[in-house]
């Protein structure tokens, strides 16, 4: 028996709505959330043209075949950018004027798998053995309206097509809980003097990984409390005439502990490394999770805000990155310190859900710019007074004056009392230098943790 995924009336009026404007086909993506028994479908959104093409319908076939998987990546890639935790690209979904025949299958076969490989290169975590492993493919023929749901197992190259059941439901749209989470960072990474030919971007994100394992071997407070993994989220909750637990609009605040020190009795070891400079962030992020209320474990909200920690400090640096080189700042000399301040995370509402999806912004972009890149990435109208700006700039934090240097500078692991607000600080030090660094040979049977949360 194959998967089965739960659809939003939303998307179902959404799809049906596409119109091809003289083109052959249309494709897009679709969002949601996978679980053990079934999967939850609450968007989809079209992949924007790449430019416009006078297309003739006489050839429909020879067009499907030049189906642009690149630029369909590009867009996945884009888009997974404002997912919270908890939300996926669950896959690919294709509207043609005509019905095709099995080849066509190949096609999109090879644009889910192109779209899930780009992503996973992307993450700082991996899936679990016991999490889904399936993207679904839609094909709509809008003149008969026709549909064919099939999935395939993307760590399986070799897999074949089966069939899926596509089932729209009323209410999907609010059926989630969400979690929320204010993260303290100040992450040091070296940049060790043998890598030189890395770019820092690399190099960078190299350093993230080792920080990646704190933030998935951390303690996880939910309401203050610890909770077996295995309970159910909304165990103790009060419950309906029906009784169903009454979950709407429930939000859940979350805390991080990590490990802060070892005990003496065990021992370390620790390496020398000849490092050109460092790179170091700093600062608070805004998290937000999501998870479908039809009886989530605790350990699934856990992970869902472990990914969204993750996701969001890894891609703020990646569109860091990428404004440093379209607006070809040049690097500064040797011995040199840089500051940039990171974007801060925007959310915005998908309209009639309890689900919010996000976007990063610089300080000099307008809340305009903003919305046209939501409406360009996710085809949803949306309104300025909508952006819930989660994360304000306070750009004291990166003048030029000793003490504010002074003040990034401190590597004290205690929070400070007065924190550099929500504003996430990237700090790159070109020096040539000895750094040690000391890597954890056994866990400690004691261990003590220190709040990471704000």
């Amino acid at each position: 028996m194959g998967r089965t995924y739960i659809v939003g009336e939303t998307v179902g009026q959404y799809l049906s709505n596409l119109n091809l404007q003289g083109k052959t086909f249309v494709s897009g993506l679709l969002i949601g959330q996978c679980s053990s028994q079934k999967d939850y479908v609450i968007l989809a959104t079209r992949t924007p043209p790449k430019e416009e093409q006078n297309e003739s319908p006489k050839h429909p076939k020879a067009k499907l075949d030049n189906l642009d998987e690149e630029w369909a990546t590009e867009h996945a890639n884009q888009v997974s950018r404002m997912l919270p935790g908890g939300l996926l690209v669950l896959g690919v979904f294709i509207v043609t004027t005509l019905e095709m025949g099995n080849e066509f299958q190949n096609t999109l076969r090879r644009l889910v798998f192109a779209v899930e490989k780009s992503l996973n290169k992307k993450r700082l975590w991996n899936f679990t053995e016991e999490e889904v492993s399936e993207r679904v493919t839609l094909h709509i023929c809008s003149s008969t309206k026709k549909i064919l749901c099939r999935t395939y197992d993307i760590h399986d190259p070799k897999s074949s097509a089966k069939p899926a059941d596509w089932k729209y439901q009323n209410g999907l749209s609010a059926s989630w809980l969400s979690l929320e989470c204010t993260v303290y960072i100040n992450i040091h990474i070296p940049l060790s003097a043998t890598s030189v030919s890395y770019t820092l971007e690399k190099n960078t994100k190299n350093g993230l990984a080792r920080w990646a394992k704190q933030i998935e071997n951390g303690v996880y407070l939910i309401n203050g409390q610890v909770k077996d993994e295995d309970c159910e989220l909304l165990e103790g909750q009060k419950k309906s005439s029906r009784g169903n637990t009454q979950a709407t609009n429930h939000s859940f605040d979350v805390r991080v502990l990590t490990q802060l020190v070892l005990n003496s009795d065990h021992r370390s070891t620790a390496t020398v490394q000849i490092c050109s400079g460092s790179v170091n962030l700093k600062g608070a992020v805004k998290c937000r999770a999501y998870v479908h209320s039809n009886k989530p474990k605790v350990k699934d909200a856990v992970q869902a805000m472990k990914r969204d920690i993750l996701n969001t400090v890894a891609d703020r640096c990646e569109i860091l990155f990428e404004d440093l080189v379209l607006n070809e700042i040049p690097e500064k000399k040797d011995s040199e310190k840089e500051f940039h301040i990171l974007p801060h995370r925007v959310f915005v509402p998908i309209l009639g859900s309890a689900v919010m999806l996000c976007d990063y912004k610089f300080g000099d972009e307008s809340a305009e710019e903003i919305r046209d890149h939501f409406i360009e990435m996710l085809d949803h109208m949306i309104q300025i007074e909508d952006l819930e700006i989660a994360e304000e700039v306070n750009t004291a934090c990166v003048s030029a004056s000793v003490n504010t240097e002074a003040s990034l500078d401190n590597t004290d692991d205690e929070q400070p009392k007065q924190p550099i607000k929500t504003t996430v600080v990237l700090k790159i030090q070109q020096n040539i230098g000895v750094i040690a660094a000391f890597a954890v040979a056994a866990l400690a049977a004691g261990i003590s943790f220190h709040y990471f949360s704000d």
